[in-house]
Parts: C-alpha cells; sequence; structure tokens
C-alpha cells in the first residue's frame, strides 16, 4: 500500500511589497525627525495656545455653524431634491436655477454680498408683491448680523450640493421599487419615507458625510465677517504675536480632530444600516418559507369528464 504523498504547500511572497512597506516608513520616519525636532515648529507655543479659551471659544463657534449648516442644507436640500423630481415642469425648474445658482457662486462672495445686504435693501418687508399690502417689515441690520449671514450664506451654498446628493440618491434605487411601493396603495409621503429613503440611504451617507466635513472647513470662509470662528480668533492672535506657525497648526490640529470625529460617526452610521439590511434579509427568509411551504401539501384534483355530443 503506497503512502500518499504530503503536499508541502509555500506561501506567496511579494518582494515588491516589502520593498514598498520599507520605504514608506523611512520616509514617514524622515517627516517625523523634521516635525518632532525642529525647534521653528515651536511646539512649546502650540501646546500653550491649544486648549486656550479663546481657542475653544472659536472651536465651539465653528461646530455650532457646521451643526446647524448641516440641519438646514439638508431639510432645504430634500425638498430642492424631491423638487427636481417633481413631474411639475415649474418647481422642477425653479429647483434647477436654485442649484445652479448656488453651486456657480463662491461661498465667499455669496457671505460678503449678505454681509452687505443691508446696504442694497433697507427693510425685509413680508407682503404680497406689487400691492401695498403688507403684513411685517424689518431692517435688514437687525436681521442679518454677523452669525446669521454666516449661517445663511453656509446653508444657501451648501444646500445645492446637498440637493444634487439626495436627488442621486433616490435615482440610484431600482425603478421596480418605485412601481413596487405605489402598488402598495400607500399615499406618495409615506411610499418615500418608509421604501424608498432607506434604500436610497446607501447612496446618499458617503457623499453627504463628504460634504458635511466640506462644510466644518469651509467654516474658515466667514473671517471676511470678522466672526470669531477658529480661522479668525487665530488669526486675530498671530497677528498680535507674530507666532504663525504654531497658531495655524493649532486650528489644523484641531479641523483635524473635528474631521476625524465626522468619519467615526459616517463609520458607525453606515455599520448600523449595513447590519440592520442583513437584519431584515434575515428575517425576510422565514417569511418566504412559510409562503412557500404550503405548495408541497396541494391534493390532487378528481379528472373531470365532459361528455361531447
Amino acid at each position: 500500500m503506497t503512502t500518499p504523498e504530503t503536499i508541502k504547500v509555500i506561501p506567496a511572497r511579494y518582494p515588491l511589497r516589502t520593498v514598498g512597506a520599507f520605504v514608506a516608513l523611512f520616509v514617514l520616519a524622515i517627516v517625523v525627525q523634521s516635525v518632532a525636532f525642529n525647534p521653528r515648529w515651536e511646539w512649546h507655543v502650540f501646546a500653550r495656545w491649544f486648549f486656550d479659551p479663546t481657542i475653544l471659544y472659536g472651536v465651539g463657534q465653528t461646530l455650532l455653524l457646521t451643526l446647524l449648516g448641516t440641519v438646514l442644507s439638508v431639510l432645504i436640500g430634500g425638498l430642492l431634491a424631491l423638487a427636481r423630481l417633481s413631474s411639475s415642469w415649474l418647481l422642477s425648474t425653479l429647483a434647477w436655477g436654485y442649484i445652479w445658482l448656488f453651486r456657480s457662486l463662491p461661498l465667499i462672495v455669496v457671505l460678503i454680498i449678505l454681509y452687505n445686504f443691508s446696504y442694497l435693501y433697507d427693510t425685509l418687508t413680508i407682503g404680497i408683491p406689487f400691492t401695498a399690502i403688507s403684513w411685517g417689515q424689518f431692517e435688514t441690520i437687525n436681521v442679518l448680523g454677523q452669525f446669521s449671514t454666516a449661517v445663511v450664506g453656509l446653508t444657501l451654498v451648501q444646500s445645492a450640493y446637498t440637493a444634487e446628493i439626495i436627488r442621486g440618491g433616490f435615482l440610484g434605487v431600482d425603478h421596480g421599487q418605485y412601481e413596487a411601493a405605489a402598488a402598495l396603495g400607500l399615499p406618495a409621503w409615506r411610499r418615500t419615507l418608509r421604501i424608498i429613503l432607506p434604500q436610497a440611504l446607501r447612496t446618499i451617507l458617503p457623499s453627504g458625510f463628504n460634504e458635511i466635513i466640506s462644510l466644518a472647513k469651509g467654516t474658515a470662509m466667514v473671517y471676511v465677517l470678522a466672526m470669531p470662528e477658529l480661522f479668525y480668533t487665530i488669526q486675530m492672535i498671530y497677528n498680535r504675536t507674530q507666532e504663525v506657525i504654531p497658531l495655524l497648526m493649532v486650528g489644523a490640529v484641531w479641523y483635524l480632530a473635528i474631521t476625524s470625529v465626522l468619519s467615526i460617526i459616517q463609520y458607525l452610521v453606515e455599520r448600523a444600516l449595513a447590519r440592520s439590511e442583513r437584519r431584515s434579509a434575515i428575517n425576510a427568509a422565514p417569511r418566504v418559507s412559510r409562503v412557500s411551504s404550503p405548495a408541497t401539501h396541494v391534493t390532487a384534483q378528481e379528472p373531470v369528464h365532459a361528455h361531447l355530443s
């Protein structure tokens, strides 16, 4: 009786991959050494200002602008996306015009125009156009201050991008899902919220969080309004102390921290969404088997004899 030969398994080798890893580590070591041990970075100044109350107040303003801009742009962008998908040519055209305008204008231009809005219009009147009927009148200088101008400007621009992301998510859902949802006889708003939106979220979430991260960094543009958010606060401090590089590093690290937290939130939300989809698929399997099982117990029918005359 012959014994089978032992098969020797030799793992695959990737020499170029090993060389690439060593080169990457070598470059990383050079960068770390040049940054950590170069006295001109002035890390002691960085440490002194990083948790300064003035800096922390600027971080709080940046986070507040990001939160308000995100919530308002999602609400307005969702309405714009639904208007773009509407069968009404008027709604679709108006939404397209809004998106075209605010995607074309730089954020800094929108902020400066809004900040000088009181120069163009002394008052804001709520009423019926081309008539003398009005229900209220407000002085623009009291309505659009620094903070409100920043929120409105960020929302106007961001909602245009958010609308296209949401519209792309809805268009990514298979058309058969729309037909199946309509066949259930549910109202349009319920079909959208319960059936179409959960499927569209898989496409919306990655791009949506990318826009939120861009918004968090884009809040630095409101420095033109002399509003004390993070970047403007850092500018004011290094203009006084002339410690430019360490204070810019303070801002850079805070922006890194904010975007890192947003990236972690994105990862957790996507993982929770994927887990809920798997749970729904597992729960749906027994229902399918229960529906198909009675087919195996169908009793044979007796033959029917037809008399032909």
